[in-house]
């Protein structure tokens, strides 16, 4: 049997950071290659310039390192995305479309492909929304995202490639900086609160949103890959639940580290698209066939998130908020 290699691309971004690591500590240097537009600095493993839309560019890597499994991760996030429809729509789909085409011809062994919330509108059933609701997405990058999933499933189909995916929520974490999604204003806060700085937040008080801590996001990723393949019974995406909660409740759990951490709400162009998605999602189906299950609630995400970035800045030379 082939020894197993990975490709990670958008290797660089805030959900491909902590991935590619993970991946590495699981299957060791030799079987990760890391590829982003931009070089990785201090990097244990090969890492390669990629634009991933580039198929010549995809083939070449793949055939190079002797690739068994793709991680597609490179995209343009939803509050970003807005900014350029057309480019969003192009980037987002011509490169999954690179990666599937290439896989298939290449008879990789699996792909995993991230979908979104963002697939779902606001004519759903917002809290437990079903794993089979329609998708009638309010982004482009939603509508990218659940196009992408139609296309995996069609592979699938079609051409026999294991191709797996997941609705991730918005992701919490501390090791990279927010990425330009609409969720991430439950990233900067924290960053904010361990400064001692006042949070204008651009969505409601009471915008509530499915979110899920970064190490239950990677532990969710791994899990679902290295599933036997007669578990998955879902090929388009399946719906993935942690935590949901508003920004006023983020703010709260803050206080009992930073009783003076102050917040303003500002709402704008973010506060229509999170309105439009689920308050949180039925993921009985991820629970019955690979045994998901999270282990991060609000209160554990706010103390770990507290406690890593005080140690960041604080090994950065910055002056932290002292908390209580």
């Amino acid at each position: 049997m082939s020894k197993q290699k990975i490709l990670v691309t958008g290797a660089n971004g805030q959900l491909g950071t902590v991935l590619s690591k993970a991946l590495i500590e699981r299957y060791g240097n030799d079987s990760v290659i890391t590829s982003d537009l931009r070089d990785k600095a201090n990097s244990p493993n090969v890492h390669e310039i990629l634009d991933a839309t580039d198929t010549a560019g995809l083939k070449r890597i793949i055939t190079t390192h002797g690739i068994t499994e793709i991680y597609h991760l490179a995209a343009v996030l939803s509050a970003k995305g807005e900014e350029d429809p057309i480019r969003t729509w192009e980037i987002n789909l011509k490169s999954l479309l690179s990666v599937l085409s290439v896989a298939a011809e290449h008879m990789l062994n699996k792909v995993f492909f991230p979908s979104s919330i963002a697939v779902y509108g606001g004519d759903i059933r917002k809290w437990d929304t079903p794993q089979d609701a329609p998708l009638n997405p309010s982004t482009v990058y939603g509508i990218s995202k659940a196009a992408g999933e139609n296309w995996a499933n069609y592979y699938f189909t079609k051409y026999g490639l294991d191709v797996r995916s997941l609705r991730y929520p918005g992701i919490i974490g501390h090791e990279s900086l927010p990425g330009g999604g609409t969720t991430d204003y439950a990233v900067d806060i924290f960053h904010k609160a361990v400064q001692g700085q006042k949070f204008d937040c651009y969505l409601h008080e009471d915008a509530t949103l499915p979110m899920i801590y970064m190490d239950d996001a990677i532990r969710a990723t791994i899990e679902l890959m290295e599933a036997p393949k007669n578990c998955i019974s879902i090929r388009t995406s399946y719906n993935l639940q942690a935590a949901s909660f508003r920004p006023k409740d983020v703010a709260k759990a803050i206080r009992k580290f930073y009783p003076d951490f102050q917040i303003d709400y500002k709402p704008d162009f973010r506060q229509d698209i999170a309105a439009s998605w689920p308050y949180s999602l039925d993921d009985s189906k991820a629970r019955e066939d690979w045994k998901w299950r999270p282990q991060f609630q609000l209160k554990d995400i706010v103390a770990e998130m507290i406690s890593e970035l005080s140690k960041q800045y604080t090994k950065q030379g910055y002056k932290t908020c002292t908390t209580i």
